[in-house]
């Protein structure tokens, strides 16, 4: 399992699906005009142990300027879906192109739990959970 982080329109990045986010032709639109980004829409990994794992998802890009970048399968992957656009575990530099995009889409950097990143990758505001006050004693269901 990972921590995702999401470009999005809207204050909870889980919104999207109900609408206002952004556009499959939007991203397409935004991949082809930057040249460090190449749309692949799909990704294949070895594991350690020699199985190959797949993914396909018409929205799949990767950034071709990470330093991390390897051809042999380290990628910075950006993955378009539910009118958003995510990635697992994004390192500060990845988080800094993932700002980048999301100022060119009218969007926001969000992370899992709601905090939004900033341009240097940094977290920008931390929402504190809101514990609901008991009206009544915890006993009564009226």
């Amino acid at each position: 399992m990972g921590y995702d982080i999401h470009i999005s329109r809207n204050d909870e990045w889980s919104d999207e699906e109900v609408g206002g986010g952004i556009s499959f032709e939007e991203w397409r639109d935004y991949v082809a005009a930057d040249d460090t980004m190449r749309m692949d829409n799909e990704a294949e990994v070895r594991t350690p142990h020699g199985d190959v794992i797949r993914y396909e998802n018409k929205g799949l890009a990767v950034w071709t300027a990470y330093s991390g970048y390897d051809v042999s399968g380290i990628k910075a992957w950006l993955d378009f879906w539910g009118g958003r656009i995510s990635v697992k575990n994004p390192d500060d530099e990845i988080l800094r192109k993932m700002y980048q995009i999301a100022s060119s889409v009218d969007a926001k950097v969000l992370g899992d739990d709601g905090e939004e990143y900033g341009p240097g990758g940094e977290v920008l505001d931390t929402k504190d959970e809101v514990l609901p006050t008991h009206q009544k004693p915890w006993w009564k269901f009226w």
